[in-house]
């Protein structure tokens, strides 16, 4: 007998990906977790029925979000993290020796825990001594800080159920605060593919050009993510994704990455026809 797990992307389009089996399930107080074995992906981390990594794509998602801003900021030392309880964010924010002091905001205690144990791949930094782990909202968090990070990275999940909070005007005015004066802040800013998900991810463009001077998206190919088009934001109160861009300096640290290269980097930015459009729309 075949096991799949199905992920329903609109009413008429489900993803399905054959399980050999499953290693864990359990309820914390904000959401379910579940975590599977498949013979394509390997083990991949569900919430709610929910796609959220898998070991074989997991590096896109990661690499993509951690590397875009460490190249265009030229002096990070302090981060904040928010989300991200896989440990795939802090585990690339590791890989710099610069980097001072992490402070990685989760909600789930048990999000955590489960990935530890069952995803080591990417929950292999976790216990750097540079990261301080805070088991609260992300919202409540960043409510209290002022001029604290030079980077804030949102690694949320969607914008429903627990992560709901974290793409409202209140929290990136908040993280607008939080930064120092040329802080940039990188989020996850949904699929621009399906009708829904294209909502989301103008709602949450819209909030963001608000409280930031310089707003710009870029995209990576997340194959197991709602159409496989998935799109980052960039936002900061100085720096500017591409003419502040350090090729040179980021390259000479010689990380060798599996999706991010600088030259990637700038052509993430050149968004399709309809993509553009769609954020224009709100701008």
């Amino acid at each position: 007998m075949e096991f799949w797990f199905s992920e329903i992307h609109t009413p008429n389009v489900k993803l399905s990906i054959r399980v050999d089996r499953q290693l864990y399930s359990g309820k914390s107080e904000f959401q379910r977790i579940d975590v599977f074995e498949s013979p394509e992906f390997g083990r991949f981390l569900t919430l709610d029925g929910y796609m959220m990594l898998t070991e074989k794509d997991e590096f896109i998602y990661h690499e993509m979000i951690t590397h875009v801003p460490m190249a265009v900021h030229p002096k990070v030392k302090d981060v904040l993290v928010i989300g991200a309880g896989d440990g795939g964010v802090i585990r690339e924010l590791t890989r710099y020796p610069e980097i001072e002091h992490i402070d990685m905001v989760e909600i789930d205690e048990l999000v955590v825990e489960v990935c530890k144990k069952y995803l080591p791949q990417t929950a292999c930094r976790l216990d750097d001594p540079r990261v301080a782990i805070h088991y609260e909202d992300g919202l409540k968090f960043i409510r209290s800080c002022q001029d604290c990070y030079d980077l804030i990275i949102v690694d949320s999940t969607d914008p429903f159920g627990p992560g709901e909070g974290l793409f409202t005007r209140e929290f990136y005015g908040s993280c607008f605060k939080a930064l120092r004066e040329d802080g940039i802040m990188v989020n996850q800013h949904e699929s621009p593919f399906y009708p829904e998900d294209a909502l989301a991810c103008q709602k949450a463009h819209k909030l963001v050009v608000e409280s930031f001077p310089i707003s710009r998206v870029y995209q990576a190919h997340i194959p197991t993510y709602p159409s496989g088009h998935w799109l980052f934001g960039f936002a900061s109160k100085k720096y500017h994704p591409l003419k502040d861009l350090d090729e040179t300096r980021w390259n000479m640290r010689g990380l060798k990455c599996r999706y991010y290269t600088t030259t990637l980097h700038k052509g993430a930015f050149y968004l399709p026809a309809y993509v553009e459009e769609m954020l224009e729309d709100v701008e």
